[in-house]
């Protein structure tokens, strides 16, 4: 009896993570979109200057700290954050921030959907047939340029790339080096867009985030989203092949 009764605190126990990110997500959403903006960081620019000159290391722990809440709770204000981390610290050092609060808070949502719903839903995949079958072949034959492929593209949001991943089974060592790779590139460019920051401010304008679409910019990107992709057009053919054969 005791066991039963524990069985389904256990369940709602496992969901609750993930209940928690969506609830969050959901609040921040109507109530934080006025406050993790460009106006905000422009009305206090010349406080956060200050409190850097005066105390790096505090800044960079709750820099990372304020941008690993934003990811892991899918929290508007991702690109503001990435923009910061470059007007704040420059781009190396930018880079370097933003790629890492993002990777981590990319791994704490994934690990509360696998936690729940990922855990269920990858023991179907796993015994299923026919159509799903061969999803999860594919899946499991393509992982790494599939993830690397959704987090090169950027019209994927990124919080279907930290869900979806845990959703089908995707293991949390390749999760991870894939999340922290595949970023980069948009990285680099947000933080760049940080560095020159506050001459735009100066000059009373706002971030052109519009740089990402220039040809100098997305050519890279789709180049190496094309690159990403080779592995899965041949890993395709093979499979044709060999069963014609």
């Amino acid at each position: 009896m005791t066991e039963t009764s524990n069985t389904p605190k256990r369940s709602i126990l496992r969901h609750l993570p993930l209940l928690v990110v969506l609830v969050v997500a959901v609040i921040g959403a109507f109530t934080l979109r006025d406050y993790l903006s460009f106006d905000t960081l422009r009305d206090n620019r010349e406080s956060l200057l200050a409190y850097r000159d005066q105390n790096f290391a505090g800044l960079v722990v709750l820099f990372l700290a304020v941008y690993i809440t934003i990811v892991a709770f899918s929290l508007p204000g991702a690109a503001v954050a990435s923009v910061t981390g470059g007007f704040l610290f420059g781009l190396a050092a930018g880079t370097l921030f933003n790629v890492s609060a993002a990777t981590i808070g990319a791994a704490a949502i994934f690990t509360a959907a696998r936690l729940g719903l990922g855990d269920l839903l990858a023991a179907k995949l796993e015994a299923s047939e026919g159509r799903m079958q061969k999803f999860k072949t594919g899946l499991r034959e393509n992982e790494v340029p599939v993830l690397l492929l959704i987090r090169l593209v950027p019209a994927v949001p990124f919080f279907v790339a930290n869900l979806l991943p845990a959703l089908v089974g995707v293991r949390f060592r390749t999760f991870l080096w894939t999340t922290a790779l595949g970023i980069i590139p948009g990285a680099i460019v947000f933080t760049w867009i940080g560095v020159g920051l506050g001459e735009v401010f100066d000059r009373g304008g706002d971030p052109d985030l519009s740089l990402l679409w220039e040809p100098h910019i997305i050519g890279p990107i789709l180049a190496l989203c094309a690159l990403a992709t080779l592995p899965i057009i041949i890993n395709s053919i093979r499979s044709k092949k060999e069963a014609r054969g």
